[in-house]
């Protein structure tokens, strides 16, 4: 049964520069307690959820937040409580980070969450933490050979795209399979995951890190596909995130934003309703359709993880 009222939270996924993330440990008597979480906790009566993080931080780990901007908002329901986390992510603090309430903490990778356990609210926020602000889908190949093709990939991780979609309709099975072998080999190099428009048994047999679902694709799945690693999926409305929710995507984009040239015919969501669709999604969103690099800092601010794109990631 779902609570009756919502308790209101800011929790930060505090980095330090060395790329490491914060994470403390519940008290054993607390709600969801020995596990471990963000640092954060609850909105005051009339505070913001800036406000009460500076305040929360100070408090519990004893720093001053210099840099920080949202990150993930996140509702989850309890047995006995309802909770909905408004997360920052901190880039910039003073002082160093200690347990002022005696709690446990540690600095880890983003990489090695996965091996701590969570209270199932911050799964959204792990998620979020781990991904990349752009997402990389790659242009068919047409004319260019794959040895070109894949030295141009080389040059995007070189810049730091760290996530990529293989997006090659045009080869062959067996072709698009020894593609995706090549760019998985050549993705881990640079410490990137590759995601394969192909079923799981190909994501596998590439080496790959995940699916990314069409939204055709998604429509007709049941189920989260099994032993895909990442799962992602293209969606274009309300009714699409819900199948995604439901099948326990890991992230979805949600197009077109803006409009573009490959689809003249189709209205935008923009921003506006880009933001009312991925409120509160249980899972990061990227914004898709027209986007380029400028417009990441807007994706943050309407509630998304960052921009998806092909062109304006490929051809840099």
């Amino acid at each position: 049964m779902m609570s009756q009222s919502v308790v209101s939270v800011a929790a930060a996924a505090v980095f330090d520069d060395e790329g490491r993330v914060l994470i403390t440990r519940r008290a054993d008597d607390a709600h969801q307690g020995a596990l471990w979480e963000f640092p954060g906790g609850k909105l005051e009566a009339g505070e913001d959820a800036r406000s009460a993080l500076q305040r929360e931080l100070g408090e519990e780990v004893g720093i001053h937040i210099t840099v920080a901007r949202p990150l993930i908002r996140v509702r989850h329901d309890y047995a006995d409580k309802s909770v909905l986390l408004d997360v920052w992510r901190v880039d910039g603090f003073a002082g160093e980070a200690h347990g002022r309430e005696g709690q446990p903490l540690q600095w880890i990778a983003p990489a090695s969450l996965g091996e701590y356990d969570f209270p199932a609210a911050n799964a959204p926020i792990v998620r979020a933490v781990q991904l990349p602000d752009a997402y990389l889908i790659t242009p068919d190949l047409g004319d260019t050979l794959p040895v070109d093709f894949l030295q141009h990939l080389e040059s995007r991780l070189q810049a730091g795209i760290r996530l990529v979609q293989l997006r090659a309709k045009s080869l062959g099975e067996s072709e698009y399979l020894q593609l995706a072998c090549e760019a998985a080999a050549l993705c881990h190099r640079y410490g990137a995951r590759l995601l394969l428009n192909a079923d799981a048994a190909q994501v596998v047999a590439a080496g790959a890190d995940g699916v990314h679902l069409s939204s055709s694709a998604l429509r007709k799945c049941a189920g989260r596909p099994a032993g895909a690693g990442l799962v992602a999926a293209s969606c274009h409305d309300a009714e699409e995130l819900a199948q995604a929710e439901a099948i326990g995507a890991d992230f979805a984009l949600l197009s077109p934003v803006a409009a573009t040239a490959s689809h003249p015919g189709i209205e935008p969501l923009g921003w506006k309703r880009f933001s009312e669709r991925v409120e509160l999604a249980p899972f990061p969103v990227y914004a898709l359709g027209g986007m380029g690099p400028g417009d990441i800092e807007t994706a943050w601010a309407r509630g998304g993880q960052g921009v998806a794109a092909i062109r304006a990631l490929w051809e840099v």
